[in-house]
């Protein structure tokens, strides 16, 4: 089992959180309609249900806060995030967006049509529902050692170039406006996706005439496994992995609540002159001027420097055996996780943890929800809550293969004990977990449905 690095800062500043009373707990998810998202955060003791936008900023970006312009156009703030998007991703254009769903909405905005199918490696929540909002239809194409948990494959975030090649000539280039492919494969376990395989996509795009946009949240995690995993990168700064990265894609949509490390901000990013005057318009009409992009100018500021901060060797490495360790903590307990780790959470198999639940009673949705009740501990389903959708020809279910529950990591947060308590809790929950029984909705919009749908037990 990996070590418990030391980490690469020191702490200036704390947030108290207290766990509740089992019997507040119980009443807390009642009142929520057993849906994680509608507790109080007040209510959580260890927030595990997403690492976006929850990391803790440093002193430089606070600092770098100070200095935000906050004029309409023009600002100064822009210009050093501009400074900063061009050094590490070297696209001819971007604008900023008040987080990565509102760039994935504009892409979608400017490209899909009623009809068309957008290929990926495996499309995360807000990418899949953009898509399907505009009559689109996505389509996953990673590996198959994706879809097994134990395989311990260094690149299960991988697209599978065959299939991806077959899909191309099965559907038309005409009904393909871009593809993608996600780094990290978040909705595959946090898996990386290697520079060989990123290299083939962007021949297959290519070859085809087919614009190729990265999903780039976790880029500076990706870039660490490369640099850890694949021959040839050792040598390399996660810097000079990051510019190879981005000079095979058309362009990047990115959520920096992740590896910029700030608490709001995305940003779409292009070299395609026409495309880039589009984005503008439609950033006009739904964010904001093209250089604010719905932020103010502090928040600017603070991304700039959390780019630069995101893309540290020696905060990656924190950041990548942090998650490992709490891995292999619960792995030890017998519980079945996704390996190996990736780089920004732990993922449970629920699947195989809970094999008495089918998929239409949500064992993902029942694991999180005990993880509440038994520990205070707020996770993420990610599985069939999140990701079963109408077959679009036969209107039955079709069910995702993984049934997850995502414990992700905000950066900067939490200490070593903090991890092993939260180990401690599945051990438990592990040794009675044939005990659990399923959900159904009781409530469920269309799209994201894991937001705001409401639950009662089985």
């Amino acid at each position: 089992m990996p070590t418990y690095p030391p980490e690469p800062f020191r702490i200036k500043m704390v947030e108290p959180i207290r766990l509740i009373s089992p019997q507040e707990r119980r009443q807390a998810i009642e009142k929520a309609s057993y849906n994680i998202f509608a507790l109080r955060a007040e209510d959580i003791f260890i927030d595990l249900l997403t690492d976006s936008g929850t990391g803790a900023m440093s002193d430089r970006q606070w600092a770098a806060i100070m200095q935000g312009d906050e004029s309409y156009a023009g600002a100064r703030s822009f210009y050093r995030l501009t400074e900063a998007v061009q050094e590490i991703f070297g696209f001819r254009h971007f604008v900023p967006t008040h987080q990565g769903r509102a760039a994935e909405n504009i892409l979608a905005a400017c490209l899909v049509k009623p009809g068309n199918f957008v290929p990926s490696n495996m499309h995360f929540d807000t990418t899949d529902a953009n898509i399907r909002a505009r009559g689109g239809h996505p389509t996953n194409l990673v590996i198959d050692e994706a879809f097994n948990p134990a395989n311990p494959h260094p690149f299960k975030g991988n697209m599978d170039i065959a299939k991806l090649r077959g899909f191309i000539e099965k559907i038309g280039v005409k009904n393909i406006p871009f593809g993608m492919i996600t780094v990290t494969n978040n909705a595959g376990g946090g898996q990386p996706i290697s520079m060989e395989n990123l290299r083939a996509v962007a021949e297959t795009y290519h070859a085809y005439g087919i614009p190729f946009f990265l999903d780039a949240a976790r880029y500076a995690e990706n870039c660490y496994f490369i640099k850890l995993r694949e021959p040839g990168y050792s040598d390399k700064s996660t810097l000079e992995i990051a510019r190879e990265m981005f000079s095979l894609a058309d362009g990047a949509a990115m959520s920096a609540k992740k590896d910029a490390i700030v608490n709001i901000g995305g940003l779409l990013m292009m070299n395609d002159e026409g495309l880039f005057r589009n984005v503008c318009n439609e950033l006009i009409i739904r964010e904001g001027f093209p250089t604010y992009g719905g932020l103010a100018g502090r928040d600017l500021d603070a991304m700039a420097v959390g780019l630069r901060e995101g893309l540290d060797e020696e905060y990656l490495a924190y950041r990548l055996n942090q998650t490992a360790y709490l891995a292999y903590r619960i792995k030890e307990a017998g519980v079945p996780i996704v390996l190996p780790p990736g780089g920004h959470a732990v993922y449970v198999d629920a699947g195989h943890l809970l094999p008495h639940i089918p998929h239409g009673e949500f064992p993902g949705q029942a694991l999180t929800v005990e993880l509440y009740l038994k520990g205070g501990i707020r996770g993420c389903e990610i599985g069939s809550v999140m990701f079963a959708h109408p077959d679009p020809d036969t209107g039955e279910i079709v069910y995702p293969q993984l049934e997850l529950v995502r414990l992700a990591i905000p950066r900067r947060v939490y200490t070593q004990s903090h991890m092993d308590y939260v180990a401690e809790v599945i051990a438990k929950i592990a040794k009675r977990a044939d005990k659990l029984r399923g959900y159904r909705f009781t409530y469920a919009p269309e799209l994201l449905r894991h937001f705001t749908a409401k639950f009662e037990p089985i």
